[in-house]
């Protein structure tokens, strides 16, 4: 379970000291430049190891490792949804952690398959709820959103979004495919509006009156609450958040994550960077920036997550979100979800 901790566990840094202070280090991030370079530029103050970071989307920076091969620069990929990076892990990008700060900081589940990458945030993905429409006495969990008397009023993206890909892998895994595959049905009636759009568009539909139900990762609508933008700050307050399936296996969540490349030059230096990444400091400000949950427990929540509340997270190992994905999206597909 996700847990608030009023103070930040005194964790100290264990970073390698054998790292040449000349090393440096090429970043291939999905993340946006805000989001990532400030802490990347603290690493340099405090170690002298030069950072370059090349930003993208995250499956052309995929398909550039996969390029480049061997002659790629880049020392790390960073990238959003394990799914993502199951689907790097199998094209063969990454090579094995050995740093043993790295593995043992982060919980199992939010690993990869053969250390091959370690989460560094969590979102959650519940379900949002118009405030002066909804009981939510009325909601329970995931199932809801197929129940018949939630038709016509809910909002969530298309199939072809990796985080509901993701989800559907999740529900697989718990469920079962003929439960998921009803349950896709049953959602898929339920659309009060075809789904098109990001998660702050199904966010701002619920808010206007489109649909009582919208699916989103919490950090969007953190973006929403604590954004310039006036008109997101509105929607956003006329919002709230279910935690779904408390009583089972609990909220659905994903990660960011990030990996050793298979080519890396200065693989040392590199799992270094992550160390950095994993420590106390650097989890409280990546997570508060990007508005999601650190992925090393004991860390506290910025104020924004304690607003939102505790609830209990799935604990299913991120690997089955990238293992189930291919049947995830044929059960999607057949279920008419576009």
């Amino acid at each position: 379970m996700l847990r608030k901790v009023l103070t930040l566990t005194a964790i100290a840094a264990s970073l390698t000291a054998t790292v040449a202070q000349a090393a440096t280090i090429n970043v291939y991030s999905a993340r946006k430049e805000a989001l990532i370079k400030p802490v990347l530029e603290k690493f340099t103050a405090e170690t002298g190891i030069e950072v370059r970071l090349l930003t993208g989307g995250g499956d052309a920076l995929l398909a550039r490792l996969q390029n480049e091969g061997e002659n790629t620069p880049a020392d790390l990929f960073l990238t959003v949804d394990a799914g993502n990076l199951h689907r790097a892990a199998e094209a063969g990008v990454f090579q094995p952690l050995t740093s043993n700060t790295v593995l043992n900081r982060v919980p199992d589940h939010l690993q990869g398959t053969d250390n091959l990458w370690v989460g560094l945030s969590l979102r959650a993905r519940p379900i949002f709820y118009a405030a002066d429409r909804v009981d939510p006495s009325q909601l329970n969990g995931y199932e809801d959103l197929a129940k018949p008397e939630w038709n016509k009023k809910v909002c969530i993206r298309s199939s072809d979004n990796i985080y509901n890909q993701s989800l559907t892998a999740a529900l697989i895994e718990h469920w079962g495919e003929e439960k998921t595959e009803a349950w896709a049905e049953g959602l898929v009636n339920n659309l009060a509006k075809p789904p098109v759009g990001g998660d702050r568009d199904q966010l701002k539909a619920a808010a206007a009156g489109v649909c009582d139900l919208a699916v989103a990762n919490t950090y969007y609508f953190g973006l929403m609450q604590t954004g310039d933008d006036a008109e997101q700050r509105e929607a956003a307050s006329k919002l709230k958040i279910f935690w779904p399936n408390q009583d089972s296996f609990g909220t659905h969540v994903n990660v960011s994550g990030i990996g050793v490349t298979k080519h890396a030059k200065n693989k040392a230096a590199a799992q270094q960077l992550i160390e950095f990444l994993l420590t106390a400091e650097s989890q409280a400000w990546y997570a508060a920036t990007n508005n999601e949950y650190p992925a090393v427990e004991g860390v506290e929540w910025s104020e924004t997550l304690q607003a939102w509340g505790e609830f209990k997270a799935d604990d299913l190992s991120m690997t089955f979100l990238g293992e189930n994905n291919a049947d995830a999206v044929k059960l999607m597909n057949r279920a008419g979800w576009r």
